[in-house]
């Protein structure tokens, strides 16, 4: 009996006319991770996290990859693309050892633009790498080096990094990347977005020549097409959807209404309570906290996660989301990369995103691996022309819910009034950190003169140094270094050595 690979499967069925193409799918059986060569122990993790059959860009990635490809992925979020290159790399390591015995490099590199997305991939190296001795770390920013780099030290197979704390890393000499074979540039597309193409240079530049990269991406615009060219050597390419598709899953509805009235909107459309879980998406970090503020007095329970957001807190955040115990969390585009969370029902633009792109991703993370879910978006008169460039870049438009109380009666702004408006949100901002600024100044330093007041008084009460202590000129403290007594008396040799 002869296997045809998904390969040949594509070229056959491109021959043939629509209606038997899909017959013969009917007809023929769904890939099982089984038919991949993979190795037994990352099957059995497979099996344990309930997986039986690839994605598609699993299935037509993992093979590629497993034979040492370069690879230009294209999918959109929630299909898979992270188990995509994870499997197969898992794979490679775990089967093959270092050159040299005793020694263990990092093989493994997989770069990610957020915190939140490589401590995501870190969970999935883990749960599919439970059965093999691969060891593996997450580099990043906003906490403490320490943790990170004797995780290193111990020998880390697979380092998963965001760019700046990976080059500061290196930078000191603590980690090492001429050992790597596998190289990943995970959301290639945001990483240039957030202007990380000066950091990626410098990193590659640290990695040998002789390696695999992978680049995968939600899309594929045409600066990601010219980076992969002057670093990938003849790439398959990858595309399992059309660029910057959505899922059939998620149902999108866009409701129409002026700026003012979008708070109290949002408070009408939150009174269904089937909405119990919502991630809800704000353009800007102060437009986050905002809404979360609006939602408190509401007594609707929200938390808003952002750059400005400690990481701690940003984990606490989601952690207690995922556990249903908030209710919304308010996120920025940012922020949100590596937010993963199982059957989220529901998706609330607040603002419609400027770019297009940035809709997919956002919406995409409703309605993953085939559950169904909705997205929401509230359209002030403003954003009509980033819908228009919404609809036209998915190919079909969003369906709109005039039943309401709060319709769209504003019409938008000519050149005039958009300087105006533009004149006044500045003058606000300026005017809310002057506020803030002068708040801080009056709960924070005291006036100089009262300052001096104070530390006068308050030496007038310290003891002199002569009955500052029962235990004597010889007295030692805690850290066995000698006190010292600098009250009216000058300091003599004999106090500062501490052995007379």
């Amino acid at each position: 009996m002869m296997v045809v690979g998904t390969r040949e499967r594509s070229r056959v069925l491109f021959l043939l006319p629509i209606g038997i193409i899909d017959y013969l799918r009917a007809l023929i059986p769904p890939m099982t991770f089984d038919q991949l060569a993979l190795s037994e122990p990352i099957l059995r993790a497979l099996k344990h996290e309930g997986y039986t059959n690839p994605t598609p860009i699993q299935s037509q990635a993992i093979p590629e990859l497993l034979q040492g490809k370069d690879i230009l992925a294209s999918a959109q979020t929630g299909t898979g693309k992270t188990a995509a290159f994870v499997i197969p790399i898992l794979e490679k390591i775990s089967t093959t050892r270092p050159a040299k015995k005793g020694y263990r490099p990092v093989r493994g590199l997989i770069l990610t633009p957020t915190r939140e997305l490589a401590l995501q991939i870190e969970q999935s190296i883990r749960a599919y790498g439970r059965y093999t001795n691969v060891r593996y770390t997450a580099i990043y920013g906003g906490v403490k080096q320490n943790r990170q780099v004797d995780a290193v030290r111990r020998g880390a197979d697979i380092i998963v990094a965001t760019p700046g704390r990976l080059l500061d890393l290196v930078g000191q000499g603590l980690i090492d990347l001429s050992g790597i074979q596998h190289f990943v540039l995970d959301e290639a597309d945001r990483m240039l977005d957030m202007g990380f193409i000066n950091d990626i240079r410098r990193i590659i530049r640290e990695l040998p020549e002789r390696r695999q990269s992978l680049f995968f991406s939600a899309t594929l615009p045409r600066d990601i097409v010219t980076l992969s060219k002057e670093i990938l050597q003849e790439p398959v390419r990858v595309s399992v959807d059309p660029v910057s598709s959505t899922a059939d899953s998620v149902t999108q509805y866009v409701y129409k209404t002026n700026r003012p009235d979008k708070n109290a909107l949002l408070l009408h459309i939150l009174e269904d309570p089937k909405m119990e879980q919502v991630l809800l998406f704000s353009r800007t970090k102060h437009g986050a906290d905002k809404i979360v503020r609006n939602l408190g007095k509401a007594g609707i329970r929200a938390v808003a996660i952002h750059g400005d957001k400690s990481q701690n807190k940003r984990q606490h955040a989601l952690k207690e989301f995922k556990a249903g115990k908030i209710r919304l969390l308010v996120a920025t585009d940012i922020a949100s990369r590596g937010i993963d969370i199982e059957q989220l029902g529901y998706v609330i633009n607040f603002d419609l995103p400027n770019e297009s792109e940035t809709y997919v991703h956002r919406i995409g993370r409703s309605g993953r691996a085939g559950e169904s879910g909705i997205a929401i978006s509230l359209c002030e008169p403003e954003e009509l022309a980033y819908l228009k460039d919404i609809e036209k870049l998915i190919g079909q438009s969003l369906e709109e819910v005039k039943d309401h109380p709060f319709p769209q009666t504003d019409k938008p702004m000519n050149a005039r009034e958009r300087k105006e408006f533009e004149k006044a949100k500045a003058r606000r901002r300026q005017e809310h950190f002057a506020r803030k600024k002068e708040k801080k100044n009056k709960t924070g330093k005291k006036p100089k003169a009262a300052a001096a007041g104070n530390e006068e008084r308050s030496r007038k009460n310290k003891p002199s140094g002569k009955n500052k202590s029962h235990r004597g000129k010889n007295s030692k403290s805690r850290a066995g270094k000698p006190k010292r007594s600098n009250w009216g008396k000058k300091k003599t040799n004999s106090s500062r050595s501490g052995r007379n």
